[in-house]
Order: structure tokens, then sequence, then C-alpha cells
């Protein structure tokens, strides 16, 4: 039996309908997916939806709807949206089916039964858009979530809690043994900042709404959501009712994940899996979030788009092409329509487009099968090297999910074999009779690069490589047919139509029509006039960023070490969804040195940077040229 792999992603909330952003990870995943079925692993992949708790249920109270049928209609959306986008996932689970009510609660009650579940009296903050409890210490003085900026509510209620403060250390002991146990490494540390303050224990239960799985032995609780939700990734590989297929695929190869879930995936899941004995999965692959031509995702904005009118527009191949080859996977990235229409034109039409369509022109010009090769020549060996190099360096990013840098390579040998064509000249062999054998080689070594290049990219561009490979009548695309001079030859090709058209951009319509409410809002908003005097209040001055880091548990906080000259200051901006803390370091910004300090998530805060903000898009103000720091600002 081959080798399993088992890859999920992260199951989406039914809130919203699903967009580009949501749709980044699944096509990722799919990605994954594909190409370890092409290296003979017995794959199984994963997605769903989470349909509990008490934002789903005060959704449906709002729409006056029965909150079971209104999650049922939510699902189906991203049910039906994977399949237009021909997601290949083994399964989807939703956790409202039986089998996973059933898992989580045999789950729980393991817990319970080892002593880790406990009653008590949860009074605390509690975020119902990302159902998610906090502290004192984790919020400012506004009450506002630290993730998603909304208002928090204070909740008392009777919970039972999970002792997550007992698992502290055997976490610390797996991520030092296992350092590529968390992905990127900045994810981890982070993660390790946490367990390094110690964690503390956390309520798994709720009493005040009943949307959720009853717990087993008080009926009177259901699971907190994001405690169920987890346990999907072993209840739908058969936890508790297939010991063959549960055995058979955990522990999860890579379960991926948006990084503002990877504290529940990373530190809370783990110790759930410890606590009823399970093995912890192989690797937490926290991405960065998505924009949409540089503004955070938003209906109000208009650029909440659905996969679907950017595929209609251009190609589900063009669109998952765009997103892996531009966004460096694990950072932050933006979707930008004109950067999406340039990679088609340059990349695909220009470089694999006429690659292909030049060489089975050409073959259908001077040959009436796919000849073989007859006569060695010049560059040909470059061509060969280049072809090895790139599948050798292809299995090496693919495996660490580079899918950037896997089409980079993929494309270094697509414009080379555009090279190829201009420094051997075969419309100058084809003249000369005596060079035939000599045409015969050139056209098969193209055809040749062409092939591996199809296979390489069969993951990703699914419905390019099948047509690529039905014009040049070549029936396969596993992993054991990549190497050089494998074509079959003496075959009949297809030239048919451009595998993709130009888009000229003076006619085209673009999908994404951002709306121009918040411009507009800065133009009519004016404050009241100051006088000279109240501006003379304001002591602002220079300061160089010395050191910088995320605030934990937080997405939009970092923590500055500032240089002002005569001292050292440490400030706390919200500025994280915008700016990785390590881009920051050198720069002289200018704060407000006389503003009363503020304590934000616990750390004090002493001063505030100044910053532009158009919309969501948001700006350091920084200084023209070098000003020693604690100059003054006048």
């Amino acid at each position: 039996m081959s080798k399993a792999f088992y890859v999920t992603t992260p199951i989406y909330y039914i809130n919203s309908d699903p967009h580009v952003g949501s749709a980044y990870t699944t096509i990722v995943a799919d990605s994954v997916a594909r190409y370890k079925r092409m290296m003979g692993y017995d794959t199984f992949f994963l997605t769903g939806t989470d349909e509990h708790g008490q934002h789903v249920l005060r959704a449906a109270q709002k729409a006056k709807r029965d909150v079971k049928e209104f999650a049922d209609e939510l699902a189906e959306r991203f049910v039906k949206l994977w399949k237009e986008l021909g997601i290949s996932n083994d399964a989807f689970v939703r956790t409202t089916d039986d089998y996973h009510v059933k898992a989580v609660q045999g789950f729980f009650q393991k817990m319970y039964d080892k002593g880790d579940i406990y009653l008590g009296k949860y009074e605390g903050w509690y975020c119902v858009n990302c159902e998610t409890f906090w502290t004192e210490k984790d919020i400012g003085e506004g009450k506002l979530c630290p993730t998603c900026l909304r208002p928090l509510e204070h909740v008392e209620e009777e919970n039972y809690f999970f002792r997550l403060s007992k698992y502290t250390e055997p976490l610390l002991d797996h991520f030092k043994k296992h350092p590529d146990f968390v992905e990127p490494a900045f994810r981890r540390n982070e993660m390790m900042k946490i367990l390094e303050s110690g964690l503390e224990d956390i309520s798994v239960s709720r009493t005040s709404f009943d949307w959720g799985i009853p717990i087993p032995f008080d009926l009177k609780h259901v699971v907190y959501v994001w405690f169920d939700a987890l346990i999907n990734y072993v209840s739908a590989i058969g936890y508790g009712r297939d010991d063959e297929m549960f055995n058979r695929y955990w522990p999860a190869d890579v379960h991926f994940i948006g990084k503002e879930i990877n504290r529940f995936h990373s530190l809370i899941w783990p110790a759930m899996l410890m606590s009823v004995g399970l093995p912890l999965p192989k690797k937490i692959f926290a991405h960065g979030w998505l924009t949409v031509n540089g503004e955070k995702i938003s209906k109000s904005k208009g650029n909440a788009v659905d996969p679907r009118a950017l595929i209609n527009a251009y190609g589900i191949d063009a669109v998952k092409y765009y997103l892996l080859r531009d966004i460096q996977f694990g950072n932050d990235g933006d979707f930008s329509e004109d950067n999406l229409i340039t990679r088609i034109n340059a990349d695909l039409a220009n470089d694999l487009g006429n690659l292909v369509h030049r060489t089975l022109s050409m073959i259908s010009q001077n040959f009436e099968f796919l000849p073989k090769p007859m006569e060695d020549g010049k560059y040909d060996d470059k061509l060969k090297g280049l072809t090895e190099k790139t599948i050798k360096e292809y299995f090496e990013y693919m495996d660490n999910f580079k899918f950037t840098q896997a089409l980079e390579g993929i494309w270094k040998l697509i414009r080379f074999g555009n090279k190829y064509i201009d420094l051997t000249e075969p419309w100058l062999l084809a003249r000369d009779v005596s060079k035939k054998n000599r045409l015969a080689t050139v056209l098969y070594n193209l055809s040749d690069a062409i092939r591996n290049v199809a296979i390489m990219l069969s993951p990703i561009l699914i419905k390019t490589s099948a047509e690529i490979m039905e014009k040049m009548n070549q029936d396969f695309n596993d992993v054991g047919n990549l190497g050089w001079h494998k074509t079959i030859s003496n075959v009949k090709i297809m030239v048919g139509d451009q595998l993709f058209p130009r888009i000229d951009v003076k006619k085209w319509k673009k999908v994404i029509k951002m709306t121009e409410e918040k411009k507009v809002e800065v133009q009519v908003t004016q404050k009241p006039q100051v006088t000279i005097e109240d501006f003379a209040r304001l002591d602002l001055r220079v300061a160089k960023i010395l050191s910088a880091e995320r605030v934990l548990k937080s997405e939009k906080l970092i923590k500055l070490e500032l240089d002002l000259g005569s001292e050292k200051r440490q400030i706390v901006a919200g500025i994280g969804k915008v700016y990785m803390p390590e881009s920051l370091i050198g720069k002289e910004i200018i704060i407000i040195f006389n503003l009363k300090a503020v304590k934000l998530m616990g750390i004090e805060s002493n001063g505030m940077l100044l910053a532009a903000k158009d919309g969501e898009k948001l700006r350091i103000l920084t200084v023209d040229g070098q000003v020693e720091p604690g100059a003054k600002i006048s």
C-alpha cells in the first residue's frame, strides 16, 4: 500500500459567503493534494464548515430562520463553490454531521475522565464575532477584541474549563524537539513566546445558548465552538467509528490555516490531543492574510469578490497561477486585478502560450508526426541541464510549500525554451533538406521540455496541463514520467488555439469595482480648528525604531522599542495588519512624546506614532533624510 498523506484546510465559519480570501487556502491545499497524488501518495484531503456558536445563532434569529436550515443553506454555498473551482477534496466535514457530534462528545468525555475538564465559573470578555474569550490583561481600555476590534461583551456564566496550563511544559518540549512543527518560523516564534509566558486554563462550554453539541454528562452545557471545530480533523477520518481509516491517515501531515487562528491550532489543539493520548499533527502552516487591491476584504468596499466572478472572467488556471506565483505563501499578500492581468499577458500568453503554439506549429508544418531526436547540436545540453535542474528543484520547493519559487523555476525553463527557438533557428533548418535530422532533434527537445513543464504544472494549472498533453498526444502526467527525453514520438499532434489569449487592457472591464465610500467620507469630514497654542502643547519628536515584535494574542498590535537620543522608550502601535515587525527596524518615525502612558493588552505604551490612513490603507510617517533621534518637530 502506498504511503498516506493527510492535508486539511481550516473549516470555514459560515457567518459570511466564501470569497477570494477563503478560496486561497483551499486552492493551496488542493494543489498540495494533487501534487502528493502525482507523487504516488494515498492522499486524503479534507475541508468543511464550522456551523455552531452564538454568531450563527444570532444571524439565524435576525433572519427569522430555523438555525439548522440556515446553516444547511450557508454550508451548501461552500460545497457548491469548491465543486465549481475543481477542488479535489476527499471529504467535506460539517460540525452538524452526526458522526462529528458523536466524535466530539467522545473526545470531551475522555478529557473529562482524565481529569483535564473541570466545572468552574467564567467571568470576563467575549467576542461573539470571533467566538473568542479574552481576559482583562489581553484587552485595552476600550474593551475591543484584539483580533477584529469589535466591542466585547461581558460574560458571567457557569462553564467547564480545560486544564490547558497543565500542558505548557509538554508543548514547550514538543516545539523544541520539532522546530518545523509550526511554520513559517516567525509564526512559530510567536507561539513560543506565548508558551514561555505560560498557558492559562480556558473555558470550553457555554450555557447561555443551546446551538452547539451537548456535553454528554451535563446536557445544559454545549461544547465551546472552537473546541468543537478542532476535532473535525479526527472525526472526518473515522475517530471513534473506523479505526482502520483513522490509523491510516492520522496524524495529519499538514494543517493549512490563516494566521489569525494559529493559537488555537498550534497550542490548544495539540494540548487537546495530548490529553486524549493521540499523536500531534506533523505540521501546522499558518499563512498570512489576503487583501484585495491593497485593502482589507470587506462587503462595504465591494471587494469581497466571489471567486466565481474572477474565474468566469479570467479562467480558473490563471487565477490559481496568479495566487501561487505572486503571493509568497506564509506572508501577507495582495490580490491585485491589474497584476493578475499582467501575469496572464506576460507569463501565460507570451511565455507559455507562445512556446507551445510555436513548437507545435513548426512540428505540424514540417513533420507528419512528432519526430524522434536524430542529431544533437549546440544548445541542446543547456536545455537538457536546465530541464533536469528545474525538475530537481521543483520537488524541493513543492515539498516545502514554496509555490512561488517552484513556479519561478518552471518559468525560467519556459523562457529558455523560447530562447532556444531563437538560438537554434528551426525556420532556417527547415529550408535545408540536409538539416532535417537536426530540425527533428530541436523540435523533439522543445516538445520534451514542454511535456515536463506540463507535468510540473499539473497540480496547479490542471486544465492547461491536460490541454497541453492532449495537443501533444501524451497520455501520462505522473512523476515517474518527469525527465529528459521521455516524450513519446511518432504520435499525431494538434496545434489548436492559443492556450491563453492576450487581454486588451484598454477595452477590458475589470471584475473588482472598489467603492469610493471611505474617500468621500475623508473629504467631507473636518475636525474643529485649533489655535497655535493648542498645537504647541504637543511635543512631537523623531524616534528611531530599535526593535519590533508582535504583541501576544493580537494580530494588530506591535511593541516597539525606540531610541529618542536622551532615552529609550516603549510604545505599542496598532499597525500589525500592515507592517511585518522586522520591516520596521531602523525606520525614523514621528511620535507624540508627551502623550499620557496607557496600557494595551497589559503592556505599557509611552507615546504614540503618527500614521496616515486612507480608508484601509495605513502608512506610518517617517522623516525625509537622516535626522538625529530625539529631534523636535516644529
